[in-house]
């Protein structure tokens, strides 16, 4: 069975006290740092052996204050190797926001992933205009599939998300799983890619690929994220008079917030998310 898109809306801009800040994450709209000389040179940090980019201003800042004890000679000031500092710069990062989706019946009503699909739409809309990549992972019956690779093409995620299949079990360890792979995937082909990582689902899987009870192999995925800090959300997707608690354990394992959105709509969705990308 699949369920049709929802209504897509146009996203009003989230300000927040933090757009006057520099922020380490958030796609074209903010910064990175990064190893290689392009950039902004923003601070200095002592060299450690690399003299590949050092910065002079904060070297001489360092040195100063010894001179009174070094011995000078003809020259006007005298540089030892504990003085050298190496810059440190910023430059534009572009993030990879991943969609894992819950499609299995345990997501209530197909109402709801009606408006989670819009939701996504409105999302990619949004990452489109910033420069971000989007992608998307759906997970139902045994398996998880990569139904957007990493992409900024509005039309090509649309087309994905018209067909979306739902039913069937929980693979949630499969989606998780998939997902960690695309995000190290995509990090070895630019390792200043800013990944988030967005789950919708009520955490209650039901499938294991392992024999291990379905429950347990999931959190076991769900630290890879936490070890490797890669930036995740969960969004709950349970009824709050049936929640037991499972997308919050997610949560916790992975390291990151969970949204309980009882009314999950468009707006609401889009909000939290751009939100939590703004923070960073």
């Amino acid at each position: 069975m699949g369920i049709h898109i929802g209504d897509v809306f146009r996203p009003r801009k989230l300000r927040t006290d933090l757009d006057h800040m520099t922020r380490r994450s958030a796609g074209k709209r903010s910064y990175t740092v990064t190893v290689r000389k392009r950039g902004r040179y923003t601070y200095a940090r002592p060299a450690g052996g690399r003299y590949d980019d050092l910065a002079l201003d904060a070297t001489l800042r360092q040195a100063a204050p010894h001179q009174r004890h070094r011995e000078q000679g003809d020259a006007a000031i005298r540089i030892e190797e504990d003085d050298l500092q190496r810059k440190v710069r910023v430059r534009k990062a572009a993030n990879l926001i991943l969609f894992a989706v819950d499609a299995s019946w345990s997501m209530a009503a197909a109402e709801r992933m009606e408006a989670t699909k819009g939701a996504i739409m409105s999302l990619l809309v949004d990452a489109y205009q910033k420069r971000d990549l989007v992608s998307m992972i759906s997970f139902q019956k045994d398996r998880a599939h990569l139904v957007l690779p990493p992409t900024s093409n509005v039309d090509m995620a649309k087309e994905a998300l018209k067909d979306l299949p739902v039913g069937g079990k929980t693979p949630l360890s499969a989606g998780l799983l998939l997902g960690y792979q695309v995000i190290e995937r995509e990090k070895r082909r630019d390792r200043e890619l800013m990944p988030l990582f967005i789950v919708l689902t009520d955490g209650a899987g039901n499938v294991s690929m392992s024999g291990m009870p379905p429950r347990e192999e999931g959190l076991l995925v769900a630290d890879l994220f936490a070890q490797d800090h890669i930036r995740s959300l969960v969004i709950n997707t349970e009824h709050e008079a049936l929640d037991r608690g499972l997308a919050r354990e997610l949560a916790h394992a992975l390291d990151a917030p969970c949204y309980a959105l009882g009314d999950l709509r468009a707006d609401v969705l889009y909000e939290t998310v751009r939100r939590e990308l703004t923070q960073g």
